[in-house]
């Protein structure tokens, strides 16, 4: 593992758990094409070969970015159906590199919504959505709360007191249907307030968030933890227009019954306001740089 001191860095970002894979994707590309323009001005340091998680350091400016692919912030395994998660063990893959960052954009995702077979001491427990599997039904706000829970509990223990930004969830925009049934968001415009109201899901979802953030803030502001609440979830709420919808896919014939995306973002788009009230929040922060 390269470590920011091995490198010589003086600032690093990493955005750890990138929510979807998309939104990985599109880090990626952006970083290439920058890369492809001025290929002195980027240094890819570590990709895997996954291209879900990378790591690259821009020398001019003597900084680095990362994304670290961790849907759930806990231990899991790597498929897209039946998913086994560890609800007692977070995933190595950015604990292990937490210490190396000074400004760090965590959260959770819709990967929690999934069929998912939770385990505790190596034993399962129980699972979201997996009927013929014998065992209790556990629903995705149950695996939120523990995983937040978990994360948010090594943020505070760490010795490391970097400024952490915990996103919040965003909801989709799947009318007449969801995803596998049919559902579209063919929206061209934002929504005017109450015109829109989300999903179930998603309410209990960011209720769960917004309870355990408020428990954390109260122990970190003992203990000089930064860690603030990059909210999202409203603003992203009003923008229907901002999804892929039927482009998920280049090109696709839309002549034919095509699957739509209402829950990634198109960039560019409203992932781009996201990124200006990032910057707003690190500036409020003021030089706070301290290193453990």
């Amino acid at each position: 593992m390269t470590t920011k001191a091995e490198l010589g860095h003086d600032v690093a970002m990493v955005l750890v758990s990138v929510i979807f894979v998309a939104f990985a994707l599109r880090l990626h590309l952006f970083v290439d094409a920058f890369a492809a323009e001025d290929a002195e001005l980027v240094e890819e340091v570590v990709r895997d070969e996954t291209y879900k998680s990378s790591i690259w350091h821009f020398p001019s400016h003597n900084f680095t970015l990362a994304a670290i692919w961790a849907p759930f912030l806990l231990k899991a395994s790597d498929k897209v159906d039946n998913i086994t998660v560890h609800l007692d063990v977070l995933e190595s893959r950015w604990t292990s590199r937490y210490d190396d960052y000074d400004y760090i954009v965590i959260s959770g995702g819709h990967w929690f919504l999934k069929t998912t077979i939770f385990y505790e001491n190596g034993t399962a427990i129980g699972c979201n959505y997996c009927p013929g599997m014998n065992l209790p039904e556990l629903r995705s706000d149950f695996s939120y709360r523990k995983a937040l829970q978990l994360a948010f509990r090594f943020i505070l223990s760490s010795d490391h007191k970097p400024i952490v930004l915990f996103r919040t969830w965003t909801p989709d925009h799947f009318k007449f249907g969801r995803w596998y049934s049919g559902g579209v968001c063919n929206r061209t415009k934002p929504y005017k307030e109450g015109e829109f109201s989300e999903h179930d899901a998603d309410r209990l979802m960011r209720q769960v968030e917004i309870e355990e953030f408020e428990k954390a803030v109260v122990v970190g502001t003992r203990n000089r933890t930064r860690i603030r609440l990059l909210d999202i979830y409203h603003l992203s709420l009003l923008r229907p227009d901002g999804h892929p919808g039927p482009y998920r896919r280049f090109h696709p014939d839309l002549s034919k019954r095509t699957q739509n995306d209402c829950l990634h973002w198109c960039l560019p788009g409203p992932v781009e306001a996201w990124n200006d009230i990032v910057m707003e929040m690190v500036l409020n922060e003021g030089d706070f740089r301290y290193f453990s």
